[in-house]
């Protein structure tokens, strides 16, 4: 199984941190080396990140990551990263012959998650997204979340951050096909930004976009201050449900 980690933006919201949100640090750990480890724990052997913004910086956290664990990690720089999200997903999937686990480098998703995405393909999908029924979350940022509706079957009816009726929030985390790219590219020809929820309702208006719901798993999109602050509770308290029982950062691993 191969993982595309999209890491390409500026992080603009997360600034007080640094200027680079991949790199920047929850409960010690760079976000990016946060999400490479979460595909590692669900099974991939290989890693491809799109990289954009800082790039030589993450690039380099990549290389050093490398060194420590037994998983390729290869790069794809992003020249005009200021673009929609979309145009990471056509790049990194151009060095991934097959299926793949997607992951924004700003979630942090309890292992559980993407370990269920794994076991979702199926000749009936182009894609799978995981989603999160509990839509009044606290936890959540409203104005920032890309919300779902989903039809009788739990597929998907609608994608977006504008949606007006909705009954899931979109987890960043998806098991894709080469379809989810030919979507995006079909987006853009149409006019199009080019989001991955672009590419998303097009599978969706097919009948091949599906759904799992996630049910109390637990994860988080480190976009601004007050959500890196529950982030850093959570992981230092809960860290093996992201990072599974083998690993722990190196400033605690003693830690109870």
């Amino acid at each position: 199984m191969d993982a595309l980690i999209l890491a390409a933006g500026f992080g603009s919201r997360l600034r007080a941190l640094g200027d680079s949100k991949p790199l920047a640090c929850v409960a010690g750990v760079p976000l990016i080396e946060l999400s490479v480890r979460m595909a590692a724990q669900a099974g991939a052997e290989r890693v491809v990140v799109a990289t954009g913004h800082r790039a030589a910086a993450v690039e380099d956290c990549l290389a050093a990551l490398g060194r420590e664990i037994d998983v390729e990690i290869a790069s794809e720089r992003i020249a005009h990263y200021s673009r929609p999200n979309g145009y990471s997903v056509l790049a990194g999937a151009s060095r991934i012959p097959g299926d793949y686990l997607l992951i924004m480098a700003d979630h942090i998703l309890n292992a559980a998650i993407l370990r269920g995405l794994v076991r979702c393909g199926g000749a009936d999908r182009g894609v799978t997204l995981a989603v999160d029924r509990r839509v009044a979350d606290p936890v959540l940022d409203p104005d920032d979340a890309t919300w779902v509706r989903r039809d009788a079957r739990g597929r998907i009816a609608a994608i977006g951050k504008t949606l007006e009726h909705y009954d899931a929030v979109d987890c960043g985390a998806f098991l894709a096909t080469p379809e989810l790219a030919d979507a995006i590219r079909r987006a853009i020809a149409r006019g199009r930004p080019g989001s991955v929820s672009d590419g998303m309702q097009i599978l969706a208006d097919e009948g091949r976009a599906a759904t799992m719901d996630i049910g109390d798993a637990r994860w988080i999109d480190v976009d601004d201050p007050r959500a890196h602050a529950i982030a850093e509770d959570w992981l230092r308290r809960r860290f093996r449900e992201v990072l599974g029982d083998d690993w722990r950062p190196r400033q605690w691993r003693h830690a109870a």
